[in-house]
């Protein structure tokens, strides 16, 4: 496959994964925003927000104030944004463009739609409520997935497709995790030895917080089939960590991206079997309290310079040289 095709191909999924995952953050944000809480927490989790999303010099450079409105504005609507949605589900629709030969028609159809409707969408944003937008781009999102996998060939297009949205959900969910565990308003329970085991007025605020961020990957009714009980950091952590029947896990999107690159092996392709067989290695022998033993934070941190440098180098081998999506 020629490498212009991949990287079409690779883009597309990736920034509608991105899309997606930018709705599901900024819907965290947004709806545990609206609990009671003191104004100091609420800038500082907006600010989290830019600052693991490595944008807070972009907003700076056009807002003068860090507050919901703005946020909201900037990484839903700002074009000059690339990770905004708007940017993105552009971004992906050209892509699909590019490649409509390599897709199918219903793929190219879902795509285009979407773009179209959001125009529709834009010119209202002003009267617009956050909420239901977010799960408008959420579904839009779920939508390519379900065509994606009803009616495309699994050949290598399949494949470079499943690439690009395991490595984009990866990075995703991990900063997800990562946003939730900043926010000043719980760093007292992300503490193990601190968790609190009896019901209190501080932990049933928080209980929606981290139920808030079980819904935004879409995991609070699986939290429930499995623990059964109150929702606590620890086991929240596990469930977006560790468990392989979690799709959007670390460790499932790490287990069903080898097989995936076993599909497109080429001769550079060595070296990133062997960074996700170690990957893979660190995540099957970590439990979760030797991650909160070296520090949540941590754990997340290594993950993403891991991960991404794994993208970084399939990129190397296979799309075009020097793409700066």
């Amino acid at each position: 496959m020629l490498s212009r095709t991949a990287d079409c191909l690779y883009w597309m999924a990736r920034y509608t994964e991105r899309a997606e995952n930018t709705a599901r953050m900024l819907d965290v944000n947004h709806q545990t925003s609206l609990l009671p809480q003191p104004a100091e927490f609420l800038e500082q989790s907006w600010k989290k927000l830019l600052t693991i999303s490595k944008l807070e010099d972009a907003f700076n450079s056009q807002y003068d104030i860090v507050n919901r409105e703005n946020v909201l504005d900037f990484m839903i609507y700002e074009t000059s944004n690339p990770s905004s949605i708007v940017s993105c589900l552009f971004a992906a629709r050209e892509n699909a463009r590019v490649i409509r030969g390599k897709i199918t028609s219903e793929v190219w159809e879902t795509q285009n739609t979407t773009w179209l409707e959001l125009q529709r969408i834009l010119e209202a944003r002003h009267q617009s409520d956050p909420s239901r937008l977010l799960e408008w781009v959420k579904h839009r999102c779920h939508l390519f997935r379900g065509v994606l996998h009803g009616t495309m060939l699994k050949n290598e297009a399949f494949y470079f497709i499943n690439v690009g949205t395991l490595l984009e959900r990866a990075d995703n969910t991990a900063r997800i995790l990562e946003t939730k565990y900043e926010d000043p308003a719980t760093l007292k329970v992300l503490n193990p030895a601190k968790v609190l085991e009896e019901g209190t007025h501080g932990e049933f605020f928080d209980f929606y917080h981290w139920a808030a961020l079980l819904r935004s990957v879409s995991a609070f009714e699986i939290y429930r089939q499995i623990y059964s009980d109150q929702v606590t950091p620890k086991q929240v952590a596990q469930l977006l960590i560790f468990n392989k029947q979690m799709p959007r896990s670390l460790v499932c999107c790490v287990n069903e991206l080898i097989p995936l690159l076993s599909e497109v092996k080429n001769q550079q392709s060595k070296e990133i079997e062997r960074l996700l067989g170690k990957l893979k290695a660190s995540l099957d022998f970590s439990d979760i309290d030797e991650v909160f033993e070296q520090g949540l934070e941590e754990f997340i941190e290594s993950f993403l310079e891991r991960i991404n440098y794994i993208a970084d180098e399939f990129s190397s081998a296979y799309l075009i040289p020097l793409a700066t999506n």
